[in-house]
C-alpha cells in the first residue's frame, strides 16, 4: 500500500528484454534503503525489487504489466516517480494507492496559472464511474484531487512543490500516464453492481466536455 506522496524522482538507465516482458534498471537515491523482495512504486506501478546494484534498482515487468501500464514503453533516460510502501507506524497523507493501475491516460494540456499549473488528463471511458469531482486519483503514482471533471477528461491543479518534486516537472502534452482511481470508489461501484443498480455515468463539471 502506498500514499501517492512521491519520495523522489528516479531515472530509467537500462531495460533488457526477458521472455514475455522486460527488466528495468532504475537509478534512485532510495536504492540503499530497499531490500530484495521489497515492493516499490514506479510511476504508480507496484513492482518487486529483483536486484540492487549500487544506486540502481532492478525490477521485472511481466506481460500484463507491459500491457496495462506505461512502463513497458518507457525509454532510457525517462524520469520516474518512486515511492516506498507505507509503514504501519507512519503518518498517512495523500490517499490509499495500491499500485494497481486501472488504465492509461494522456496529458492533453499543461497550463501555468501564477505559480501553479493546471494539468488536463484524458482518461479511458471505462474509468468514468470511478472518478468523482473533488475525489482522489493517482496520476503516475501522484496523489491528486480532481478539480474539474468532464466526460472524457479531468483537470488537476499542481502546486509548485509537486511540480518540482515529481516527473510532472518534465511532462509534456501527449505524454501517457498511469491512472489509478480511488479504491473506495471502486468498492462502491462494485457493491452497486452486485445490488443490481445501474450506473448513471458521470456528469460534466466543466463546460465544453
Amino acid at each position: 500500500m502506498f500514499t501517492g506522496l512521491i519520495e523522489t524522482v528516479g531515472r530509467v538507465v537500462d531495460r533488457q528484454a526477458v521472455d514475455g516482458g522486460c527488466r528495468l534498471r532504475i537509478r534512485t537515491v532510495l536504492a540503499p534503503e530497499l531490500s530484495l523482495g521489497d515492493s516499490v512504486a514506479i510511476n504508480g506501478v507496484c513492482l518487486t525489487v529483483a536486484k540492487i546494484d549500487s544506486d540502481d534498482v532492478l525490477a521485472d515487468l511481466g506481460p500484463e504489466t507491459m500491457r496495462v501500464t506505461t512502463l513497458g514503453a518507457l525509454p532510457t533516460g525517462a524520469s520516474v516517480n518512486v515511492e516506498r510502501p507505507l509503514r504501519a507506524d507512519s503518518r498517512f497523507g495523500g490517499h490509499f494507492v495500491q499500485g494497481h493501475v486501472d488504465g492509461v491516460g494522456r496529458i492533453e494540456a499543461i497550463q501555468p496559472e501564477a505559480e501553479f499549473h493546471w494539468v488536463t488528463v484524458a482518461f479511458p471511458s471505462e474509468l468514468a464511474p470511478y472518478l468523482v469531482h473533488k475525489g482522489s486519483v493517482a496520476v503516475d503514482g501522484i496523489s491528486l484531487t480532481v478539480a474539474r471533471l468532464g466526460i472524457a477528461r479531468f483537470d488537476v491543479q499542481i502546486v509548485p512543490f509537486t511540480m518540482t518534486h515529481t516527473n510532472l516537472g518534465t511532462a509534456k502534452s501527449h505524454d501517457r500516464v498511469n491512472l489509478e482511481c480511488d479504491m473506495v470508489g471502486k468498492y462502491v461501484v462494485r457493491a452497486a453492481e452486485i445490488a443490481g443498480l445501474a450506473l448513471a455515468g458521470t456528469r460534466s463539471q466543466e463546460s465544453g466536455s
